[in-house]
């Protein structure tokens, strides 16, 4: 057995449930090849099967309970948090926020398959106020399903697995070297995917301190909130006067947006993700005076400005008239 094998097999279980854990709460380490070794090892008779499962199914839970909580508390903001240290662009939160709307607490069983719903998915589960009792069954049976699908993989491939650790072995600092390098690309694609994208967001923005200026000063001014059903349930509060818009497909709001008057867009994304898109969109449609608000509703609240209650009607449904009102 390799040296690699014997640290695993000395510190197998501890190596196991640190590493997981420390995966779950969303540094970029994988905890897969880690799962494979460990199955391996089990089929080899060095670990046992059961708690080479269990073991990171606790770690997996332990660190997504800190999420849900997290989430219970922090709400939006730590949605935010989580875009801002991740590589994958900021579209990510609304696009696992749509997939846990429509499946609720089952999404948690596949989360841990699903790139960017991993980490995400327990804080939204948070957020929507799902409790403890399903929160721990839901999550509990998807890192079963989790560590358990990738041990019983190394476990069932157990000896070509050990016979391709002594050919790695055997290579040295080379196949290290191979492994860094193609882990450094991944991480600097990432990097460059990410800037792109927001080099497509650049638009300008205008501050909480301008919009608030003008609103008391009296100017005709149409707020829009573009947060999604999650974060409106949320936090139930907006801009004062704002008019709440949620829809995914924003060609069916461009006639809602008036051409003679300034419009504003907020949300609650990073980098004000959704509402940058949707000004862009409709810009190139011929609504020229709307700009995104900076810092979203998190900038304007920061401020201290107001916020009042908002109705869960939206602009499109039983919202259209208040819309109408307002233009």
């Amino acid at each position: 057995m390799d040296e690699q094998l014997d640290f695993l097999v000395r510190h197998g279980y501890s190596l196991l449930f640190a590493w997981v854990f420390l995966e779950q709460l969303g540094l970029p380490i994988p905890s897969v090849p880690l799962l494979l070794a460990a199955g391996a090892l089990a089929g080899a008779g060095k670990m046992s099967l059961s708690l080479a499962v269990a073991i990171p199914s606790i770690a997996a839970v332990a660190s997504d309970v800190a999420w849900f909580e997290t989430g219970r508390r922090r709400g939006t903001r730590v949605l935010q948090w989580l875009c801002k240290i991740s590589l994958e662009p900021d579209s990510c939160v609304r696009r696992t926020q749509d997939t846990f709307k429509r499946y609720g607490a089952k999404s948690l069983v596949i989360a841990k398959f699903i790139p960017g719903l991993n980490t995400v998915a327990p804080p939204l589960a948070g957020m929507g106020r799902i409790g403890w009792a399903q929160f721990l069954a839901y999550d509990g049976l998807g890192a079963i399903v989790w560590s358990g699908t990738a041990v019983l993989i190394g476990f069932a491939f157990s000896s070509q697995i050990e016979r391709f650790a002594h050919h790695a072995a055997a290579l040295g600092v080379g196949v290290f070297l191979l492994l860094a390098g193609a882990f450094g690309s991944y991480i600097g694609w990432k990097i460059v995917h990410r800037r792109r994208f927001l080099r497509k967001l650049r638009i300008a923005r205008i501050s909480p301190q301008e919009l608030k200026s003008r609103m008391d000063g009296g100017e005709d001014v149409l707020v829009v909130d573009l947060r999604g059903a999650m974060e409106f349930e949320a936090e139930p509060h907006g801009i004062p006067g704002a008019v709440r818009l949620d829809t995914t497909d924003v060609s069916e709001a461009e006639p809602l947006f008036p051409r003679d008057r300034e419009v504003v867009l907020y949300c609650s994304c990073p980098n004000e993700e959704t509402s940058a898109r949707m000004a862009l969109f409709l810009k190139r449609r011929g609504v020229e005076r709307i700009r995104p608000l900076a810092g979203g509703l998190v900038g304007w609240s920061e401020q201290g400005y107001p916020l009042e209650p908002m109705s869960p009607a939206s602009v499109g449904s039983e919202g259209e008239t208040q819309a109408e009102e307002s233009a």
